[in-house]
């Protein structure tokens, strides 16, 4: 735990350092905070950012959705498919908790009522991500932040025999539910964007950006399709300019653990490798949004939402761990159900006891949802991006991107 000398040694060293540069810490706060706050941009950002917070909570309050509780800390947190500098952990009676890095597993967790539609929580994060090794402002990160966090218990549940033997049939089913959860998000950004254009229109105005209701459905295009037409992997910018719109798709990346691809587990406990897999089997999503200028102009599409079908079967959830290399070991559990190696799990043996749990009436306890995460950031950044906001530390009072400050004072 740092102590207070050495946070204060930190911002010696800092002011010393702008001192050197002939500036000085009373400066740096003046430039980079006060006049943020006291500004214009930020006044209007907030306004929107309160309509959007507080319409999507209304939307998913009237959907029936219920409201969780934050998860800051925990065993286990969301392991992320991409780099960060570590994963910061605190010490409390002996045990040691992960900061959030999304509350993934706390949703799923929460959905175990069957009377239970789906939850929503406006979660904090905290991600630890890497700073631009050639010095670049990349202009969307932040290490802290805050998403609404959702998820909803899916309409059919197959069996494990069904995945085995019924592919076809599960296909079918999946799909349907690919489209009731691209659905359900569209509605809620409709709802949300409708609004922002009744309620805000001074301060987009005053921000020179034009924002307008997206119509139904949303365009969408799969990854590997994405791949072949722009002829590149970081495919978001390009498909800019395949999209004049606000919002669209990308489907079926290979990203996180528990979000579900299939056909991928057989009885035998043969699995498809995870380089063979097509986007038309991973069932999960990428929502882009984009800003326009008053004047017509488009700006760069930036991902918003990540989300998926889950992994529902305790079988393919420990597989998929261990493709991962998120666990090394499976497993191992009595005839009585009780966890025979928690001390080679991490933080995981809690969750996978729980997963591996059965009812009364000898059914798992772990539901077939789908869901996602709604950068609130993010998405005022890729939306309302122009003259005024140029950078994500535009729409925030206490920003932290890695790549704008040496160090964060607030």
């Amino acid at each position: 735990m740092e102590s207070s000398s050495s946070i204060g040694g930190a911002l010696a060293r800092f002011a010393n350092a702008l001192n050197q540069n002939g500036s000085s810490l009373s400066e740096f706060i003046e430039k980079n905070y006060l006049t943020k706050w006291n500004g214009d941009t930020l006044y209007h950002v907030m306004r929107i950012r309160t309509t959007f917070v507080t319409s999507m909570i209304r939307f998913l309050t009237e959907e029936g959705l219920l409201n969780l509780e934050h998860v800051s800390l925990s065993p286990v947190t969301d392991p992320l498919a991409h780099d960060i500098e570590h994963s910061p952990t605190i010490r409390y009676k002996g045990q040691a908790y992960k900061t959030t890095h999304s509350m993934i597993y706390s949703k799923f967790l929460a959905c175990f009522n069957p009377k239970v539609k789906g939850i929503f929580v406006d979660s904090p994060n905290i991600r630890l991500e890497i700073e631009d090794p050639n010095g670049i402002q990349r202009g969307k990160y932040l290490i802290d932040f805050s998403q609404m966090d959702i998820e909803l218990r899916r309409s059919y549940r197959p069996t494990l025999e069904e995945y085995y033997y019924r592919t076809e049939k599960v296909e079918s089913i999946l799909k349907g539910e690919m489209e009731t959860a691209l659905s359900f998000f569209e509605r809620l950004i409709v709802a949300a964007v409708t609004d922002i254009v009744d309620r805000n229109a001074d301060d987009l105005k005053a921000l020179k950006v034009s924002l307008t209701v997206p119509e139904i459905p949303f365009p969408r295009i799969t990854r590997d399709e994405a791949v072949r037409l722009t002829g590149t992997k970081a495919f978001e910018a390009p498909l800019g300019e395949i999209f004049h719109t606000h919002f669209f798709w990308i489907t079926g990346l290979m990203r996180e653990n528990y979000d579900l691809i299939y056909p991928y587990l057989s009885e035998d406990g043969s699995k498809i490798p995870l380089s063979e897999f097509g986007s038309d089997q991973i069932y999960n999503y990428d929502l882009c949004a984009r800003s326009c200028s008053s004047d017509g102009v488009w700006g760069q599409p930036y991902e918003i939402l990540s989300g998926a079908l889950r992994e529902w079967l305790y079988e393919p959830i420990v597989e998929r761990l261990i493709d991962n290399k998120i666990l090394k070991v499976r497993p191992h559990f009595s005839k009585e159900g009780e966890l025979l190696n928690p001390e080679d799990l991490e933080g995981y043996g809690p969750f996978l006891c729980a997963a591996h749990a059965l009812s009364k009436e000898g059914e798992r306890y772990f539901p077939a949802t789908f869901g996602g995460g709604l950068g609130i950031e993010r998405f005022l950044f890729a939306v309302l991006k122009g003259e005024a906001v140029k950078v994500v530390d535009d729409v925030t009072y206490f920003g932290k991107n890695p790549d704008s400050h040496p160090i964060y004072l607030f």
